[in-house]
């Protein structure tokens, strides 16, 4: 008698944390730098352009953290996938 596959149940995707990280090529996550909205008049050049770039996340707990939160994060680069 053939033994039942057992059902893969999805996971569902915390979007707030699907849309502040994103993952590179080799698989590092990153995020934007946040005070970027406003109050930039009175910022030097150089900080507002140190704002623009993209900041590693490095501490294991909050990896942890948002792996849970985004499991397919790096998985596919469309969204939704097509």
């Amino acid at each position: 008698m053939a033994k039942k596959k057992q059902k893969k149940y999805k996971l569902k995707t915390h979007k707030a944390t699907a849309k502040r990280f994103r993952t590179t090529g080799s698989g590092k996550v990153v995020r934007t730098k946040g005070g970027k909205s406003h109050f930039r008049r009175r910022r030097s050049s150089r900080v507002k352009q140190q704002l623009d770039k993209m900041q590693l996340v490095s501490q294991p707990a909050t990896l942890k953290r948002i792996r849970r939160l985004a499991p397919y994060l790096g998985l596919y680069k469309a969204n939704p996938p097509a």
